[in-house]
């Protein structure tokens, strides 16, 4: 009779191997698909920062070409500098002006600094005025071209607008 014992407790034990080396697999397995979910997830994530950064740029032509609209004539321009004679809500003439300064867009108001138009992860890598005189008017072609701080193979965003100023016409 023990030798009977003895033989099923072997081959028990055998199972009770066979199981725990399964379910090691097992969870091996499972842990890879997670880890690679994860390391998918993160590269989204990441992708996304990215894009909302450089659609930024899209912000900062619409708040130029506002200004550029509501401009009466332009003072000076320049390849990375424009400024505009305009006037503000309450009837007092304002100068608008939007220079580049390194990699920002710096937005100044009668000579005084207002804010930079750009955020801290976004890099401004050209911005380029053009004034277009016509019998009719004056327009301004803008030019600008961001890249995100985030972004490890340095893509590129262009933006381009041309706006006629009301205050010419």
């Amino acid at each position: 009779m023990k030798i009977t014992k003895i033989k099923i407790k072997n081959q028990r034990g055998g199972y009770v191997l066979l199981e725990t080396i399964f379910y090691i697999a097992l969870f091996a397995i499972l842990s890879i698909a997670v880890i690679d979910a994860l390391a998918t997830m993160t590269k989204s994530f990441k992708e996304t920062t990215i894009q909302a950064e450089l659609m930024q740029g899209g912000d900062i032509m619409e708040r130029i070409s506002r200004e550029i609209r509501q401009a009466s004539s332009v003072n000076s321009i320049s390849t990375n500098d424009l400024k505009l004679s305009s006037v503000s809500s309450v009837g007092v003439n304002k100068t608008i002006e939007f220079l580049l300064s390194g990699s920002d867009i710096q937005l100044l108001e009668n000579g005084s600094f207002v804010a930079n138009l750009n955020t801290q992860n976004l890099t401004v890598v050209s911005l380029t005025f053009t004034q277009i005189n016509t019998v009719k008017g004056v327009a301004v072609k803008v030019f600008l071209r961001v890249m995100s701080k985030h972004d490890t193979s340095e893509r590129e965003q262009d933006f381009y607008d041309t706006v006629v100023l009301r205050g010419s016409y």
